[in-house]
């Protein structure tokens, strides 16, 4: 029996969820920069050729903060081939799989404009920092754009849309954990958890 669409379920949990609820960012000025940290300690530490690619993918991330370059499929698509080192990081081809196939993504002639859209949904100033970062970082996780990555590309995305307006966490290994498409708490507390770890300091 084929599982059910995945997908389908992320776009009912993010049209449901009470984004509203998350909490507000706070500007504090810059210490250490969280995602630099992970990779320089325990990616590279695993793999220093991973991580040395991520460096290269988050310095162009951040770049593309700085100049307010509109969030979409073909952004992520250049962070992702600096990520596999690959000339080309061309959408998925037919539906996905994750979890051990606990999940599957459905691929439609639609499913990259639907993704676009949801990217363009950053930049809403009626939904909270920390909401917008924390949706953008699921809907990579369940449209699952790449053949491989896409957890990379996740928290690429969710460290661009902080940037764009200032924030950068001191952390990023608690964002790391396995989220559930069909689950609307989760998806909350991921917001609530980014707000947690903007006020922690090292």
């Amino acid at each position: 029996m084929t599982a059910a669409d995945s997908l389908l379920a992320w776009l009912r949990v993010r049209r449901e969820a009470d984004w509203q609820c998350a909490p507000a960012l706070q500007r504090i000025p810059p210490g250490r920069d969280g995602f630099r940290s992970w990779c320089e300690g325990p990616v590279r530490r695993r793999d220093p050729v991973r991580a040395e690619r991520l460096l290269a993918a988050h310095n162009l991330a951040r770049e593309d903060a700085v100049r307010q370059s509109p969030l979409n499929f073909a952004l992520l698509a250049g962070w992702q081939r600096q990520v596999l080192a690959v000339p080309e990081a061309p959408l998925r081809v037919g539906d996905a799989c994750g979890k051990g196939g606990r999940e599957r993504y459905g691929l439609t002639p639609h499913t990259q404009a639907d993704f676009d859209s949801c990217l363009n949904e950053t930049t809403d100033p009626d939904i909270p920092l920390a909401a917008r970062a924390a949706r953008a970082y699921l809907d990579v996780a369940f449209f699952h754009p790449f053949t491989d990555g896409n957890a990379r590309a996740a928290l690429l995305t969710l460290v661009h849309v902080l940037v764009r307006e200032d924030i950068v966490l001191p952390e990023v290994g608690p964002l790391q954990t396995t989220r559930y498409a069909d689950d609307p708490a989760g998806a909350a507390d991921l917001a609530t958890l980014i707000g947690v770890l903007n006020r922690r300091r090292h």
